[in-house]
């Protein structure tokens, strides 16, 4: 029982995230069912398996605008993988089975069943024993041989390849690192690929894109073949599309919907399947690559350009991050919100396991890094979770502060607090000439640690550097679940950037005040 649906299905997307399994989530009518919206469409650009179950107004009511009433088959159709109104009770079982086959097979994604009240309350006379009959559903999985040896071909020939890896490959981090290992080829892991190749292994270069690394960016611009797995090239990877990747005469893109491919990017060896079994036939060829030039260049770049912060009097949120990847040795699932903290926790919390860094990437969206905690939670419950949340992203589901004291959720909230909302102020500072509008939020933010403190929750306050190390003490050492704000710097920015509509050419390195751009 959450207190706002959106938490719900939220919680339900984190739980499919964090387990490999379907999320499940349950709504009541008309605001209830419409509240799902945004979760449903952010699991679905982020290709999460969740089975949203709703109530409806009996049939004999419904295009009468009667009370709670809402077209959510039709809201929903956009957003959801395939959707369902249940006209006849003995179908059930039928579109249940369905339901979660379709969620979780082929390019997973989310599936709503609406269910009318007298549907609800039908007596059911059928079976249960249903079989499953989709003839026109049936995604490829196995990979081509002919694109296959192509693929092959190219790596082998390959004098600058690099290995980029998305979301869709999550799963297949065991073929994965066997692949990288056996052939040497540099990789790099997308925001929603974070945790398929371990962030601590030297063959990883790092996140690409706006706020990827310097070493990401410049092997992606330098690449003559480009391997993409399980990935769809978003706006925020690729820049301005015409000057991505301009040395790349080989791209090769697997993944398992055929319609991301050659959508966004040229492709010139489309293989269609699953990440796992197109890796494995890969194993199967694929040889050491001599790749010793290509790795001096990348080392120099790696050297020269680590991920880093100016050090300030103030406490950073980068400081703040990193100290609990030291102090956990990054063993945590690790969730966010969405702003400058979630891709602070991207840059400085590196994650070495998959299915442990859970964030909104598609949608970006705010509000997520609670309920996305307490889904982790439930699927995992073993585990060290952290919600790495910013002060205006935090206290658009913060009610969801309730869930984890019913349900006694050991979750440790990190609310990185610096007044703003700080990726707003960013862009506003740089692209629009500090023309701030509607981004201060220090003036009416809560005492966070005495809200807590009203649910029951322990609360941690830390404002000063020397107080660092306490703090995150205090958060670790809790016995049940913490809500802990740190005051960090308010004119910070994410960096390095590429400005959107840019490309590695146009990478930015360092604050506005001391601004240095990095020659692709």
């Amino acid at each position: 029982l959450v207190r706002h649906e959106q938490g719900g299905v939220h919680a339900a997307t984190a739980y499919a995230r964090a387990s490999g399994r379907v999320g499940v989530v349950m709504a009541t009518s008309g605001p209830g069912a419409l509240n799902l919206v945004t979760g449903l469409a952010d699991a679905m650009m982020d290709s999460t398996p969740v089975v949203a179950i709703t109530g409806n107004v009996p049939r004999a009511l419904i295009g009468t605008d009667a009370f709670q009433e809402a077209d959510v088959t039709g809201v929903t159709m956009p957003i959801t993988k395939h959707n369902y109104l249940v006209q006849e009770v003995n179908d059930i079982p039928r579109v249940v089975r369905e339901a979660f086959h379709i969620a979780s097979t082929g390019r997973p994604g989310p599936v709503l069943i609406d269910l009318p009240k007298d549907v609800q309350l039908a007596e059911f006379t059928g079976s249960f024993d249903v079989e499953l009959d989709l003839p026109g559903y049936k995604p490829t999985t196995k990979g081509h041989p002919k694109q296959i040896e192509r693929a092959l071909d190219a790596l082998e020939k390959a004098e600058r390849p690099i290995l980029m890896v998305g979301g869709g490959a999550q799963h297949a981090h065991g073929e994965l690192l066997a692949f990288a290992e056996r052939t040497g080829i540099p990789v790099i892991t997308t925001l929603m690929g974070l945790g398929a190749f371990p962030g601590n292994h030297p063959l990883w270069l790092g996140m690409p894109g706006m706020h990827g690394t310097v070493a990401a960016n410049r092997a992606i611009h330098h690449a003559d073949v480009i391997l993409a797995i399980g990935l769809r090239f978003d706006d925020r990877v690729t820049g301005k599309v015409s000057r991505f990747a301009p040395h790349a005469h080989t791209i090769i893109h697997v993944d398992i919907d055929p319609a991301e491919i050659g959508k966004v990017v040229r492709t010139h060896v489309p293989i269609v399947g699953d990440a796992k079994l197109v890796l494995r036939e890969l194993l199967k060829g694929a040889k050491p690559l001599k790749l010793a030039a290509w790795w001096r260049e990348l080392e120099e770049w790696r050297t020269r350009h680590p991920l880093r912060w100016k050090p300030r009097p103030h406490l950073q949120s980068q400081e703040v991050i990193r100290a609990f990847h030291e102090a956990t040795g990054g063993q945590a699932i690790v969730t966010t919100g969405v702003g400058q903290h979630q891709m602070f926790a991207a840059q400085f919390f590196p994650v070495s396991r998959p299915r442990s860094f859970i964030t909104s990437g598609g949608l970006g969206t705010m509000g997520v890094g609670l309920p996305f905690a307490i889904g982790a939670k439930v699927a995992r419950p073993e585990e060290l979770v952290i919600d790495f949340d910013g002060d205006g992203s935090f206290q658009m589901t913060l009610q969801e502060l309730a869930t984890l004291v019913k349900y006694k959720l050991d979750v440790k909230v990190v609310i990185l607090n610096n007044g703003y909302l700080g990726m707003v102020r960013q862009w506003q500072d740089l692209f629009h000439a500090k023309r701030y509008s509607e981004v201060y939020l220090a003036d009416s933010n809560p005492d966070f640690a005495r809200l807590a403190e009203a649910y029951g929750i322990k609360g941690v306050r830390v404002e000063r550097k020397e107080d660092l190390r306490k703090g995150v003490e205090a958060v670790l050492n809790a016995d049940g679940p913490v809500v802990a704000e740190f005051k960090v710097y308010h004119e910070e920015g994410v960096f390095p950037m590429i400005p959107a509509g840019g490309a590695a050419e146009d990478m930015i390195l360092e604050h506005p005040e001391e601004r240095e751009e990095v020659e692709a």
